[in-house]
């Protein structure tokens, strides 16, 4: 039997998620459900509904997994534990240093629900979290490193866009070569945010902003740009639609670490990600954790997961009996 799915949101992320489900042999799109108009919203797969999400509760019966597409800084606090209520529900939020708190607002209102929830699933937080978590069990004398980049930051970018005058806006998060190249020549040095990235803006301002008011805003903007070098640069809708469409991604997780009686042996694991559609990968990923979900919850497994609960056995659609023939 095919898990049924529900979107939430159909910007980036939802659009994403549609492709993600036709490409799945064990899903089935059920709903697109929307804070626009539904009339005015044109999905690509023929016969499934758009819905005002104000109707989502009317669907608990009949989505088996609700896939929450919506941003971090404003909407996944709110949506996905209200959400969990109804439906067990997958979410991508990934602001680092709110997801304890997002994490126990979730778990609270899926376990009073009897409704399993997997939040901050992608691939970072998501499959870099799972890096690191490998790499930290095998090389416990060590230290981690986090690059993304260089590319396109949906949730930056979001946070950008929430911002009073702003019309559109993309940011490019950039690793800082010098800080990698240390790290893969042996060094192990203690590096600070600011030395890692620097975050690049563009942003297209409505008619008659305070264009200072918005680069203060962003360049102080707390769990996104306060901690990095960053650079606004203002610019037309033409050339953004020009020179920015694109959604490409990418990062790097490393572990320096040693070995031996002494720590004289080194060693060093690096998993790295380029990927040309940052929404198309993501969804991905999310998809994978809503078969995650669905299982759990027919085990009864019910509150809040990470990424790091869950067992790689349940994110596939073949059998164990298969893993252990093609994948062990």
């Amino acid at each position: 039997m095919s898990m049924r799915i529900g979107i939430m949101g159909y910007g980036n992320l939802g659009k994403g998620v549609e492709l993600a489900v036709k490409c799945a042999p064990d899903a089935e799109l059920v709903a697109v459900f929307t804070r626009r108009d539904p009339s005015k919203l044109q999905i690509k797969t023929p016969g499934v509904p758009v819905v005002a999400a104000a109707e989502a509760p009317q669907w608990k019966d009949k989505i088996d997994v609700m896939i929450i597409c919506g941003g971090s800084a404003t909407d996944l606090p709110v949506q996905t534990p209200e959400y969990a209520k109804y439906f067990n529900v997958i979410d991508s939020f990934d602001t680092h240093a709110k997801l304890p708190q997002h994490f126990a607002n979730v778990d609270a209102a899926a376990k009073a629900a009897g409704t399993t929830a997997i939040i901050s699933v992608g691939w970072d937080p998501g499959l870099f979290s799972i890096a690191r978590a490998y790499a930290n069990a095998v090389l416990p004398n060590g230290k981690d490193y986090t690059f993304w980049g260089k590319g396109v930051s949906q949730g930056h970018s979001d946070a950008i866009r929430r911002i009073k005058g702003v019309k559109n806006g993309k940011q490019y998060t950039i690793p800082v070569q010098a800080a990698i190249d240390r790290i893969r020549s042996g060094e192990t040095p203690d590096l600070t945010t600011r030395e890692k990235h620097t975050r690049l803006c563009y942003v297209v301002p409505e008619e008659g902003a305070d264009l200072a008011r918005i680069e203060e805003e962003i360049k102080t903007m707390p769990n996104y740009f306060a901690d990095n070098d960053t650079t606004v640069k203002f610019i037309t809708e033409e050339e953004f639609v020009r020179d920015h469409s694109g959604m490409a991604h990418g990062g790097f997780v490393l572990r320096a670490g040693a070995t031996g009686e002494n720590g004289e042996t080194k060693h060093l694991i690096e998993y790295s990600l380029k990927l040309d559609s940052n929404p198309e990968f993501t969804t991905s990923v999310l998809l994978a954790y809503a078969r995650a979900a669905y299982r759990l919850a027919g085990e009864k497994k019910f509150g809040a997961h990470t990424v790091l609960d869950i067992a790689p056995t349940y994110l596939l659609p073949s059998s164990a009996e298969e893993q252990r023939a093609h994948l062990v």
